[in-house]
């Protein structure tokens, strides 16, 4: 039976993205922090309708504005062999495709987007987000689709650092210095429950 952690009894060893590579396939997203293996399950309704908002907000401007290009998940970020994640949606600027291969992105993306699941809030909140300063991205952006916010947070040396808190409910639009003339409103990017 596939066990990657057990080195010996008693032992747990880091699992490494070879390790991730040899998983069997079974519809969950498998992310490996630190050599810890994250596991969760398929989004709501909420959140894939926010992701796909946001994937066409910022695709649609991209092809006006050629600054990069735009993905959505499932595609692996390679930081390291023990770190590798896949963020809802991630852009990463044309000066710096060079980190995009075939297979995954290897390094970091200038912009790394979670929306928020009960399953994964913990992760997204805390250790994604010091995997993301550590690692060199340059945008972090938080969106929770029950509460309609946006925390974006941004670089400032070595830091992600908050810098905007954004609310639909206060008519705030969102903007990017990484996408210079992107802006879009918060109302169009949340689906409103449903009895």
């Amino acid at each position: 039976m596939y066990n990657p952690r057990m080195a010996t009894v008693g032992q747990v060893r880091k699992l490494t993205y070879d390790d991730l590579l040899a998983m069997p396939d079974d519809g969950l997203r498998h992310e490996i922090i630190d050599g810890v293996l994250y596991v969760s399950p398929s989004p709501g309704t909420p959140h894939q309708f926010t992701v796909g908002k946001l994937y066409q907000a910022i695709a649609n401007y991209l092809d006006e504005h050629p600054e990069g290009e735009v993905y959505l998940a499932p595609f692996d970020v390679v930081f390291t062999r023990h770190d590798v994640v896949e963020p809802d949606l991630l852009f990463i600027s044309t000066a710096r495709l060079a980190v995009l291969t075939e297979r995954n992105v290897s390094g970091a993306p200038d912009l790394a987007v979670e929306v928020l699941s009960p399953s994964t809030r913990r992760v997204d909140l805390t250790l994604k987000r010091k995997l993301f300063e550590r690692e060199g991205v340059r945008e972090y952006w938080i969106v929770d689709p029950v509460e309609g916010t946006i925390a974006v947070h941004r670089r400032l040396g070595d830091a992600l650092v908050p810098s905007a808190g954004l609310s639909k409910h206060a008519g705030d639009v969102l903007a990017s210095p990484l996408l210079p003339g992107f802006e879009v409103p918060l109302a169009r990017l949340f689906r409103e429950p449903r009895a």
